[in-house]
């Protein structure tokens, strides 16, 4: 069993081995759940939904799908600044 300390500000910060453990990188979300008794279950939080869900995405407002030129233009102008 580890033991962790918890700061002025309340906060803990969780060793790297828990969070290789949980699969989970920087800028990532995990989730907490209370259980009885003071204890708590910390799991990583993984988005939820089918890749189906983001085709509708790439449709226009009053139209056929972008084609995959006019993507990469978008792309293209995105990396580069402008939108």
């Amino acid at each position: 069993m580890i033991t962790l300390t918890v700061t002025a500000k309340g906060q803990v910060t969780l060793r790297k081995d828990f969070l290789d453990h949980l699969g989970v990188h920087p800028g990532d979300r995990i989730t907490v759940d209370k259980l009885p008794d003071g204890r708590i279950e910390v799991r990583a939080a993984r988005p939820e939904g089918e890749i189906s869900d983001a085709f509708d995405f790439l449709k226009r407002e009053n139209g056929p799908s972008l084609s995959a030129e006019e993507m990469n233009e978008i792309a293209a102008k995105g990396w580069a600044g402008r939108r």
